[in-house]
């Protein structure tokens, strides 16, 4: 058994999608929530300066004893991944991509698979090269979403305008993919409207595959935590500790206690 925590981190709030899934699967886990709420959006700095931000934050969640870190972020994942392996080798490491890819190529039957992601991450091409890498023969047709970030941040998630957006958005996909990756930790949020628009596609959320990623990992390394208690989650953040509770309540989906403040790393 072991009682250490899980080590999560993404530039802001998204990553507590993971959390979500994380505390459904593994409710016994105790895990802890790093937010770089100063700093972000990743996607607009530079690789350089989104590398030095995930070493910062790695090695603060490994200060706090952490068994396994997880990249609740795709432009953390897609830039810094490597080098958090190659530098933190002893602990384990998960990015956001990899499991999201493995589900979907499982569930294509057509090799035609739909990503929805920032522009960031959809420019990076990060989920066409992983999904190329494991299957060359499979036609992968990317779409990036910038306003499906804000809304959710607002906290709309349903209603007229994201239900247009959405459709303008997903009309690329339709008779044409027969599975969508949702390539972002806000988009699970929108499930339901996503999935409405997207009838005969089976979605894809990378933040569940995460987690049954993670549970898979933490098996192999008899790392589980096999007591009878809840977990306990404890939230770190740059910036905001307000705010970050009151938009954390709608991507856990519960309360966040526990948030402290970090000013330097």
């Amino acid at each position: 058994m072991d009682n250490r925590p899980i080590g999560v981190f993404d530039s802001g709030l998204g990553g507590l999608t993971v959390v979500r899934a994380l505390k459904k699967l593994l409710p016994n886990e105790s895990i802890i929530y790093f937010g770089d709420t100063a700093r972000l959006p990743y996607g607009v700095k530079s690789n350089d300066l989104v590398k030095q931000y995930s070493i910062q934050i790695t090695k603060f969640l490994i200060q706090k004893d952490a068994k396994i870190i997880i990249i609740a972020c795709n432009t953390a994942t897609a830039t810094a991944l490597n080098i958090l392996k190659n530098k933190f080798s002893l602990i384990p490491i998960i990015g956001v991509i990899e499991p999201g890819v493995e589900h979907a190529i499982l569930k294509t039957n057509n090799k035609n698979i739909g990503v929805i992601g920032t522009i960031a991450t959809i420019r990076s091409d990060a989920y066409k090269e992983s999904i190329k890498k494991i299957d060359s023969e499979i036609d992968v047709i990317s779409k990036a979403c910038p306003l499906f970030v804000p809304f959710v941040e607002e906290g709309w998630t349903d209603g007229a305008a994201i239900s247009e957006i959405t459709s303008h958005y997903l009309s690329i996909f339709k008779n044409n993919v027969d599975t969508l990756i949702l390539g972002c930790t806000h988009y699970p949020l929108l499930k339901n409207i996503i999935s409405k628009e997207t009838k005969h596609i089976t979605l894809v959320d990378s933040a569940s595959a995460v987690a049954k990623n993670a549970y898979k990992r933490l098996q192999k390394n008899s790392l589980l935590n096999m007591d009878d208690k809840s977990g306990v989650l404890q939230c770190y953040v740059t910036d905001l500790p307000m705010r970050f509770e009151e938009l954390g309540n709608i991507f856990l989906g519960s309360e966040i206690n526990n948030i402290h403040l970090v000013n330097d790393l």
